[in-house]
């Protein structure tokens, strides 16, 4: 699914969509806002960079991020249910990850977590390895991970 038929597919299910992003720095709201017309069906884009933004403007607990760290499915999720609630989007989609270089034994470059947030349904969370691409292919690879998460949650079941 095309970004265009991704946006078609909210506009005809009246969902707005709000993105959170960590690694990907907006790359995912800047995709969908590309598209004239995309305001309809984009709400927001959250670029959490930092520990203090995702607590501050998304909400997530202090607790989690000392407990599993910035880089977990656990984030993703709350930063996705953060998105949803601090938004008029009822489809949140959010990243996080390591887009190197670098990274650790235990977080290795090219980690990264989505979280996927729908209204009224339990979030989701997955951790995605795409391997040390270097930096800019990771991120390019998230955002598009992203947008298909968000593709599958329109698309009819």
């Amino acid at each position: 699914m095309t970004v265009t038929e991704l946006l078609q597919a909210a506009r005809e299910a009246g969902v707005m969509i709000a993105t959170a992003e960590s690694c990907t720095g907006g790359m995912v709201v800047a995709a969908l806002t590309e598209v004239p017309g995309s305001s309809d069906v984009v709400d927001r884009g959250f670029v959490t960079y930092s520990n203090a933004a995702k607590q501050d403007m998304l909400g997530v607990q202090p607790g989690t991020l000392a407990t599993h760290g910035a880089v977990s499915e656990d984030v993703a999720a709350e930063m996705a249910m953060g998105a949803l609630m601090r938004s008029q989007a009822r489809l949140a989609v959010s990243i996080t990850g390591i887009a190197g270089p670098g990274g650790s034994e235990f977080k290795p470059e090219g980690r990264v977590c989505f979280g996927l947030a729908v209204k009224d349904q339990p979030v989701q969370a997955e951790t995605v390895e795409f391997g040390a691409l270097g930096r800019a292919k990771v991120r390019e690879a998230a955002r598009d991970h992203a947008l298909a998460l968000l593709a599958s949650a329109l698309s009819p079941r």
